[in-house]
């Protein structure tokens, strides 16, 4: 693992000597040309020693290896992607696998950008560039937020986190991701977190916005993805960064004049596409091979919507979503959402013609022949997904001003309605299950009985010392964050009264807390402070 990073880069690699050792004692780069280049710089300035000045951009690789050996980034390896392996009783992927995916997308897109010598690259470069290592980084850290048992978890610490602590900002998995990189987890000092580059803050920051910006929004084609509040009064539905960390927000997006405020940067726009197509397609891998696709139910949606398109057309909405189980309805109300919320791209024909590719390549062809573990099955598969694969990264358009709904570098028409054809087929198909639903009702409870637990123990003032030193430390961090805020924004704070900001930054450590549980930890933590294990030492390192 690298060391130590620093701000400047050495516009070439020095010589080493022949038979001497390396030094590898810091050198300080505050005079080197890239010293003055904003995307490298660092909360707090670091030097780079000789061993890592080998390497051509060392600040970057740098960041990237202190995001890979992160114990957030090992807990991925626990953490639900989409269904529970334990829950599966299968090899199923899972945040860091999908998070090593995405990156394997990412990197190949941006690999295929950096090198382009035309006006497309140029246009890359101008807007501030899309070096591969940075997207790499980027999409190893993207998921690091995401608490026990997926979006269900999200949703579950969400709620509890408004209802139960008064935290206006609730939690937000892209949000808590940021967190976690410049404030969580720490890696030689205390206080600046990972301390990495502003080019790789700023990548992870897929909606650069607070909760509070997504007020007087409303969802349709003229509304940034995810800045629409879900219900009215509850601020954006998906953004980047809580209050408490936007100080770093704007540090990191200061280094990139030429893209606007509501806007990706170009290596976030690659890892965000590269997230969306790992997402439709190793999803759909784990599906077929846990056969829980049923060929049949399949088939009669997507042939029923392609024989009575027109007729679909003409149902009332209203009709459509009190029927829309009925075969051929979640398409219908598909091609509705999209031609209404991203007619920059969205359109009837090309909606038509992707239906018609994943009915011919994925129902008809990939699900007509049952998984059955062979070879030959694997090696089937394995064609299918990188054919699919191939195809999406190639399918890449670059913009200097793009629509408000999308990167400066996104998918094509084609493919956009591809990604999006293929995630209904998941959502509808599996997501949206009873017995899933069941089995993820379970799961919210567990994330409920455990922030209830802390939350008593924290209040008892006999035994609040025995409680875990890691919660106590994030309330620790939480308190001292909310006082920054109120010295240097207070109008951004509910109340500026000291006995409330500590009842806040209570609520928000446990909330950390929580989130940074992987699913095994989570049950096996629930169960211990409720009483219901009787293994008194299971649960040391979940503490």
């Amino acid at each position: 693992m690298a060391r130590t990073a620093g701000r400047g880069r050495a516009p070439e690699p020095p010589e080493m000597p022949g038979a001497e050792a390396v030094d590898t004692q810091p050198i300080d780069t505050a005079n080197t040309p890239a010293a003055t280049d904003p995307r490298v710089a660092r909360s707090v300035p670091e030097g780079l020693d000789e061993f890592q000045l080998v390497e051509y951009r060392p600040e970057y690789r740098v960041d990237l290896e202190r995001i890979r050996f992160s114990p957030y980034f090992s807990r991925l390896s626990a953490v639900t992607q989409v269904i529970s392996q334990s829950g599966a009783g299968l090899a199923v992927h899972n945040r860091l696998t999908h998070s090593v995916k995405v990156t394997a997308v990412a990197r190949a897109i941006a690999v295929s950008l950096a090198g382009d010598w035309g006006e497309r690259g140029a246009l890359v470069r101008d807007l501030g560039g899309c070096d591969a290592v940075v997207v790499q980084a980027a999409a190893s850290a993207h998921d690091l937020g995401h608490p026990p048992f997926g979006h269900l978890g999200e949703q579950t610490l969400d709620r509890l986190a408004r209802e139960r602590f008064g935290l206006e900002e609730g939690f937000e998995g892209n949000a808590q991701t940021f967190r976690i990189l410049t404030r969580l987890d720490e890696y030689d000092r205390a206080g600046s977190g990972l301390n990495l580059t502003s080019a790789v803050r700023a990548a992870v920051l897929k909606y650069p916005w607070t909760r509070a910006e997504g007020d007087g929004w409303t969802p349709g084609s003229g509304t940034p993805r995810g800045l629409a509040p879900r219900r009215p009064g509850e601020g954006a539905r998906k953004f980047s960064a809580y209050t408490l960390d936007l100080d770093d927000m704007e540090d990191a997006r200061s280094a990139f004049p030429a893209i606007g405020s509501l806007q990706q940067t170009v290596e976030c726009s690659v890892m965000d596409i590269a997230d969306d197509i790992a997402y439709s397609l190793h999803d759909l891998d784990d599906f077929y091979r846990a056969d829980l696709l049923n060929q049949a139910a399949v088939s009669a949606e997507f042939r029923t919507w392609i024989r009575d398109r027109a007729a679909l057309a003409r149902i009332p909405r209203e009709d459509l979503l009190r029927a829309r189980r009925t075969p051929g309805h979640g398409l219908e109300l598909l091609r509705r959402r999209l031609v209404s919320h991203d007619p920059w791209v969205a359109g009837d024909d090309a909606f038509g013609e992707s239906v018609a590719r994943v009915a011919d390549e994925v129902v008809d062809g990939l699900l007509s022949v049952p998984y059955d573990g062979s070879l030959a099955a694997d090696r089937a598969l394995a064609v299918f997904m990188a054919g699919w694969i191939a195809r999406l990264q190639h399918s890449i358009s670059v913009s200097r001003d793009p629509d408000v709904r999308s990167g400066h570098v996104s998918l094509d028409a084609a493919a956009f309605h591809d990604v999006a054809v293929l995630k209904f087929l998941q959502e509808r198909f599996v997501l949206h299950r009873p017995d899933l639903a069941l089995y993820q009702r379970g799961q919210a409870s567990v994330i409920e009985r455990l922030v209830t637990s802390f939350a008593a123990w924290l209040d008892d003032d006999d035994e609040v010392r025995r409680a875990p030193r890691r919660l106590l430390d994030l309330v620790e961090l939480a308190a001292e964050d909310y006082l920054k805020v109120r010295d240097r924004r207070p109008g951004s704070l509910p109340t500026t009264d000291a006995s409330a900001l500590r009842r806040y930054a209570t609520g928000r450590g446990i909330i950390d807390y929580v989130a940074s549980l992987s699913d095994a930890q989570a049950m096996s933590v629930a169960n211990l402070v409720s009483g219901a294990s009787e293994r008194l030492w299971d649960g040391g390192q979940g503490l």
